[in-house]
């Protein structure tokens, strides 16, 4: 099973070791695609700060980011497992999975990025911070640039098996799987239920739609062999304890009543 995951704007960023090494990174047909924009953000962040930041959306209180995007080039690398922090990557807890559950991690989460495109835990990045929202001076909309280049990689990468999509809607702008593995590809909804005047409402939520899809990814991860048909991803996560409805064969929605 290949997991589609969105990356966090927070990052722990590492003190020391090399810097990234764009050769070694998984999805290697991403190298050029990769360059253009580490070369470009680079470069913007390095002449013109204030510029810098208007195009990444930072305040003026976010400066030290673009002083580190500017470095990006020699900065300490570090496993991007290690790397993402935030509400989904608490909840998900790599560090503390079991062996055999982090071999599973390993073979199975991809983590978009608006710099790396895609990227596996293992895949050794630094900190940085550029949104998939975000539109560079030179190459336009990052979710279209990479549409392209990520169409190829996603049809390797999903291979035979189902492909469970978490990501947010920014990242899924960057590229779903295509054709055939279309099919086996579930986006995950989590919709908070609640009763008013003894009607059962249902609403998305954000913050918790992120600790829940954490929490709902750690518990396969741990529980087992992955699913290994997109038929067989609700029933295993109703043996998990989640309550789950499929309004479509390619949509699940995860329903959750306490926050």
């Amino acid at each position: 099973m290949l997991v589609l995951l969105p990356p966090s704007e927070g990052k722990t960023a590492g003190t020391r070791g090399a810097p990234v090494d764009l050769g070694r990174l998984s999805l290697p047909a991403l190298r050029p695609a990769r360059e253009a924009v580490l070369a470009e953000l680079v470069e913007l962040c390095a002449a013109d700060a204030e510029k810098a930041r208007g195009v990444l959306g930072l305040s003026a209180g976010q400066a030290g980011e673009v002083a580190r995007n500017a470095a990006l080039e020699s900065a300490p690398a570090r496993p991007a497992g290690e790397l993402y922090t935030g509400v989904l990557y608490d909840a998900l807890g790599l560090g503390s999975l079991d062996p055999a559950a982090r071999r599973r991690a390993a073979r199975s989460l991809l983590i978009f990025s608006g710099l790396w495109g895609a990227v596996r835990i293992t895949d050794r990045i630094p900190a940085y911070r550029l949104s998939g929202g975000v539109k560079l001076p030179g190459l336009g909309p990052l979710a279209a640039f990479w549409r392209g280049p990520l169409s190829g990689a996603l049809a390797e990468a999903a291979g035979t098996g189902p492909v469970l999509d978490l990501r947010s809607a920014a990242y899924a702008a960057m590229g779903k799987p295509a054709g055939e593995a279309a099919r086996r590809t579930v986006a995950v909804r989590v919709l908070h239920a609640t009763v008013v005047d003894g009607v059962e409402r249902r609403s998305v939520v954000s913050h918790f739609n992120k600790a829940t899809k954490g929490r709902l990814l750690r518990d396969l991860l741990t529980a087992g062999p992955l699913p290994r048909t997109a038929a067989a991803l609700p029933g295993a996560l109703r043996a998990l304890g989640y309550t789950v409805e499929t309004p479509a064969p390619t949509r699940l929605d995860v329903v959750v009543r306490e926050l």
